[in-house]
C-alpha cells in the first residue's frame, strides 16, 4: 500500500488517489478543494506534484457517509448518548452528516419548542453536520397540529411508529391517523418515514421468554413487517405521498417494494449494517447487545437482503445507531424482555457493510451509493454524499484492504457496547474531512446544524 508522505493535513488543497469514488465510478483522480467545497475533479496527471498535492496512493477517497437514522437522545436521555459523543463516533467512522431521530430525547421532536431545545443542546459540540427529523405521534388527529410549523422550521421530514416505540412520550400512530398525517405532510412536500411493524401481528405473537434470543425473534415475526409494508405501499398509492420504510429486516417485504417501484409508487426503503452482517443462529442466548427491533433474522433472509441491495431495491444503508446504558441493555441478566432494543454502530457502519460487500463482489462505488449518495438524496442534501464539483468537501480516506479487530475501548460513543466486539472488519478510516477540514478529537468541533 502506498501512503502519503505528508500525512493528513488539516486543510488540503488537492487530494490525489488511484481510487477516487466519483458518481461515474472508481477512478484515479485529483480532488481540488477551496472554501469548503470541491471545485474540480481532474485526471491525476493534470496536477503537478508539489506541496499543495496530498498523495493518497491507493488509499480510497470516498464521499463522507450520510447517516440519516441516528438516535442521539440529547436532551433528556443524555446518559444514553449525546451530541458530542455520537458525532465524534460518527467522524471516526467516516460519517460527515447525521440526521437525528425525534426520539428518544425528552422532549421528543414533535414541536417547534422541542426542536429548538435539540438545536440548543447540539450547538457548539457537534463534530459533524447534524439535521433533525420531526415526529408524528398519538391516536388523535389533533396531535398533528405542529407538522407545518416543524416543516417551516427545517426538519427533514416526519417519523411515525405503527407499533409501540418503547418510550411513553412517543406513542405509535394508528393507520387511520397516519393516513391523515401523510396527506398533510405530502401537501407540505415532506417525506414521512415509518417504523413499519403491524401492531396486530405483534399482538398475536408469542411473548419474549427471558434470555432466549429465539423467543425475541418469534415475538417480532416477519409478517409484522410484510403486512405493514404492504399497507404503506397502498397508502402511498392512494395519496401520492412519499413514504419511506425504516430499517427493513424482513426480506419478504421486498416483493411489495419491487411491485411498488414498478408501479411508480413513491415508496422507498432502507436497511442497516446489522441486518446485512449478523444472522439469528449466531446470537447466543442472553446476548442482549444484539437486540433490536425489527430483529436480526436468519442467514437466508440476510442473503436475500443483499440480493435486494444489489438489485437497487434499497435507497440506502443507515445504522439506526441507538445506544443505551449497560443497565438498560440488561447485560447482567441477559433478559431480552427487559433489555433496550438498539445497536450502537455509527462508528462501525461503513466498515461493517464494506466487509460483507467486498466478499460478495461489490465495489466501492456501490458502497458510496448505498451509504453516501442514496441517504443524502433521500433527505434532499444535494451537496452531500458525492465527490463532484460544487459538493461540500466532505470526504473519507479509507484503506479498503486494511482490517481491524473491533475493540470497544476504541469506540467514541458514550457507552462502548457493541455486538461487533472482537469481530474483524475491513475498511480502515484513515481520515475524515468536513467541508475540507480534517476532523479529529484534538480540534474544536465545527459541525453545523442543518435545515431542510
Amino acid at each position: 500500500m502506498t501512503t502519503t508522505p505528508f500525512g493528513f493535513p488539516e486543510r488540503p488543497e488537492i487530494l490525489r488517489s488511484t481510487r477516487v469514488v466519483t458518481p461515474d465510478g472508481v477512478r484515479p483522480a485529483a480532488v481540488h478543494i477551496a472554501d469548503g467545497r470541491i471545485t474540480a475533479v481532474t485526471p491525476p496527471a493534470a496536477v503537478a506534484a508539489g506541496p499543495r498535492v496530498i498523495e493518497l496512493g491507493d488509499l480510497a477517497l470516498l464521499p463522507g457517509v450520510v447517516d440519516t437514522h441516528v438516535h442521539v437522545n440529547e436532551p433528556g436521555r443524555t446518559e444514553w448518548e449525546g451530541f458530542a459523543t455520537a458525532t465524534r463516533a460518527a467522524a471516526a467512522g467516516g460519517v460527515t452528516t447525521i440526521v437525528d431521530m425525534p426520539l428518544n430525547a425528552i422532549p421528543p421532536t414533535t414541536s417547534v419548542a422541542a426542536l429548538a431545545a435539540k438545536r440548543a443542546a447540539a450547538a457548539g459540540q457537534i463534530a459533524v453536520d447534524v439535521g433533525f427529523w420531526g415526529g408524528i405521534i398519538g391516536a388523535d388527529i389533533g396531535d398533528l397540529a405542529q407538522l407545518a410549523a416543524l416543516h417551516d422550521d427545517g426538519v427533514f421530514g416526519f417519523k411515525a411508529f405503527l407499533a409501540p416505540s418503547g418510550v411513553a412520550e412517543f406513542p405509535h400512530v394508528p393507520m387511520e391517523v397516519l393516513a391523515v398525517a401523510v396527506d398533510r405532510a405530502a401537501r407540505l412536500g415532506a417525506l414521512t418515514v415509518v417504523h413499519a411493524e403491524s401492531p396486530s401481528v405483534l399482538a398475536g405473537a408469542p411473548p419474549v421468554a427471558g434470555r432466549t434470543f429465539a423467543s425475541w425473534l418469534a415475538s417480532r415475526p416477519p409478517a409484522a413487517e410484510t403486512e405493514a409494508v404492504a399497507g404503506l405501499a397502498a397508502l402511498s398509492a392512494a395519496t401520492g405521498a412519499r413514504l419511506h420504510v425504516l430499517h427493513l429486516s424482513a426480506a419478504g417485504a421486498l416483493d411489495d417494494v419491487l411491485t411498488a417501484r414498478d408501479a411508480g409508487i413513491a415508496l422507498t426503503v432502507e436497511t442497516c449494517p446489522h441486518y446485512l452482517t449478523f444472522t439469528a443462529d449466531e446470537v447466543p442466548d442472553g446476548a442482549t447487545l444484539y437486540k433490536c427491533a425489527p430483529p436480526i433474522r436468519g442467514e437466508r433472509n440476510r442473503d436475500t437482503l443483499w440480493q435486494g441491495l444489489a438489485e437497487g431495491l434499497f435507497v440506502g444503508v443507515v445504522t439506526d445507531h441507538s445506544p443505551a446504558t449497560p443497565a438498560r441493555k440488561a447485560l447482567d441478566s441477559g433478559d431480552f424482555a427487559q433489555a433496550w432494543g438498539g445497536i450502537a454502530s455509527v462508528q462501525l457502519g461503513l466498515a461493517a457493510v464494506w466487509t460483507q460487500a467486498r466478499c460478495r463482489g461489490h465495489d466501492l462505488a456501490e458502497l458510496a451509493r448505498w451509504m453516501c449518495t442514496g441517504p443524502a438524496d433521500l433527505v434532499g442534501l444535494g451537496r452531500k454524499g458525492r465527490i463532484a464539483p460544487g459538493a461540500d468537501a466532505d470526504l473519507a480516506v479509507i484503506d479498503p484492504d486494511g482490517s481491524f479487530v473491533v475493540d470497544p475501548a476504541k469506540l467514541a460513543h458514550r457507552h462502548p457496547l457493541t455486538p461487533y466486539a472482537g469481530r474483524t472488519l475491513y475498511g480502515v478510516v484513515r481520515a475524515t474531512y468536513l467541508r475540507g477540514e480534517r476532523v479529529d478529537g484534538d480540534r474544536p468541533p465545527r459541525g453545523q446544524l442543518l435545515s431542510r
